[in-house]
């Protein structure tokens, strides 16, 4: 888990650790697996892996006495100091889990249509803005503006002249409706993944194999 890497160099250097793509999913599955412990009152902290993880390597004390309370918080915290999420992002996956999470029964199956969602999402993205993924990071407002520009596309147009950007962009409007998330959330969660990916270094060309 990356963000165990973070606190391992944080704690044997003083400069501060890097934001990356896998620690901003990281904490977003802490934020939804806190939601739902919190909602359904989920004791068995082995029963939300990505909690238990951030409960121990931040020592996030537990609130009132129920599990995920007070990592819900902090993870919230967290994610809009580094990442700069609205309020909305947030209030959007509660209002999501409380509607498909009754039970614990139903847990599995909703993240799993999360991560489905999300995986599909970005794989369109990526297919779609492609060239202007190239846009410099200092141009934020224009890539703002670019992935604003096609998630409204995503979520709208019917038709696609590739097969696989039909079926896939028919997917992702599938997942959408079921969860509940509105064009504004998925801007905002595809553009925090896209300007976070675009700051990581590229990796190395293999070497040459030798002769």
């Amino acid at each position: 888990m990356s963000i165990l890497a973070t606190i391992f160099k944080k704690n044997s250097s003083t400069a501060a650790p890097k934001k990356n793509v896998e620690d901003f999913m990281s904490l977003t599955r802490v934020y939804f697996q806190s939601v739902i412990a919190t909602n359904l009152g989920i004791t068995n902290i082995r029963f939300v892996p990505d909690v238990a993880n951030f409960k121990r390597i931040f020592k996030i004390p537990t609130q009132g006495g129920r599990l995920g309370q007070g990592e819900k918080s902090a993870s919230r915290k967290m994610m809009m100091q580094d990442y700069g999420l609205s309020e909305n992002f947030f209030k959007e996956i509660d209002s999501s889990v409380k509607k498909h999470c009754r039970t614990q029964n139903d847990v599995q199956s909703f993240l799993f249509m999360y991560q489905g969602f999300s995986q599909d999402l970005m794989m369109l993205m990526g297919t779609l803005m492609q060239w202007k993924l190239r846009v410099p990071s200092f141009f934020k407002g224009a890539l703002r503006a670019m992935t604003e520009k096609t998630v409204h596309q995503v979520c709208t147009r019917q038709v696609w002249k590739k097969d696989d950007v039909h079926k896939t962009a028919a997917s992702v409007r599938m997942y959408r409706e079921r969860l509940g998330y509105s064009e504004q959330w998925i801007t905002e969660y595809v553009y925090t993944i896209l300007l976070l990916a675009k700051k990581e270094p590229k990796p190395k060309n293999q070497e040459a194999p030798k002769a």
